[in-house]
């Protein structure tokens, strides 16, 4: 089946925004990722009640390009959306990674064929969101970081300072650009794991027993992942906290860009190198305790 044409389900909410009704075969179908509960490039995040908000609120909201707001850029439209969240991954902030999933759709025409093959090859991928919320509270102190002290992309106390955006009130666009705030936001393609196990059941090749086992296996594997990817983001939190106490000079978002797609061994070698920088940038002379009130004392016969 070509996951690009909609089923019956998806085509009667297509034509739910349509003027006269279409044919699946005229139609072309992706999905996206919104936006979800990390921590972006902005040290912004939405809770979950905001991101069940925003899945409703953009339901039937059209796609442009860099938030231009030129009906001439309109490109295509969300017919329903989804908020999926994953037991497996917990984001930096410590919550189960939650996200939601758009479904679009674009007609199939010559105008848009170019649109079209640059998707399929992953040219037109990342996408980013306008809308507005009523709240964006301090991570630190819970109140509106817009008029508390502390400053997003600061560390305090270990811990970084972050927006979280509560109450969404309004859903204006969604944009193909090339930099999301939101890393993970972009046009989506899922590696279906148990859909090949149950077919290469169903085709003879494995048995049930091996079936469960492999399951299993995977199962194993991706929460192994998830721990891993927790661990290098705990490197990564670390690194940012060390190089913002050397050099305090610099923003922290300026160490987080760098260190994001760092590995693990390069991480655990830059933050045993920081820690002995912190240690030769320690105090080298303390005050020595005076001998005696008599200076001479050391010269007596």
């Amino acid at each position: 089946m070509n996951k690009s044409v909609p089923d019956g389900k998806e085509l009667e909410l297509i034509n739910n925004y349509t003027v006269s009704p279409v044919r699946a075969e005229d139609i072309y179908k992706f999905s996206i990722v919104l936006c979800d509960n990390e921590i972006d490039r902005d040290c912004e995040r939405f809770d979950t009640g905001a991101l069940e908000k925003i899945a409703e609120l953009f339901k039937g909201r059209t796609g442009i390009f860099d938030h231009s707001g030129s009906a001439k850029d309109q490109s295509a439209r969300i017919f329903d959306t989804e908020v999926i969240t994953d037991p497996e991954r917990v984001t930096s902030a410590g919550e189960p990674y939650t996200y939601v999933k758009a479904y679009a759709y674009m007609p199939r025409t010559e105008k848009n064929a170019a649109l079209i093959e640059e998707i399929e090859t992953g040219i037109r991928k990342e996408t980013s969101v306008g809308l507005s919320v009523k709240s964006k509270i301090c991570s630190v102190c819970g109140q509106d970081i817009r008029s508390c002290n502390h400053i997003k992309g600061r560390f305090y106390d270990g811990r970084l300072c972050h927006a979280v955006l509560t109450e969404p009130d309004d859903a204006y666009e969604w944009s193909f650009v090339a930099v999301p705030a939101q890393k993970a936001a972009g046009v989506t393609k899922s590696f279906d794991a148990q859909g090949i196990i149950k077919k290469y059941g169903e085709d003879g090749f494995i048995s049930e027993k091996e079936k469960t086992a492999l399951s299993a296996d995977i199962g194993g594997l991706l929460r192994l992942a998830a721990q891993g990817e927790e661990y290098r983001l705990s490197l990564v939190r670390e690194g940012v906290k060390k190089c913002c106490n050397l050099f305090p000079a610099v923003e922290s978002s300026f160490f987080e860009e760098l260190l994001e797609n760092a590995g693990v061994s390069k991480l655990l070698r830059l933050n045993s190198v920081l820690r002995g920088a912190d240690e030769i940038s320690a105090p080298q002379f303390a005050a020595k305790e005076r001998k005696s009130e008599n200076t001479n004392s050391e010269f007596k016969i």
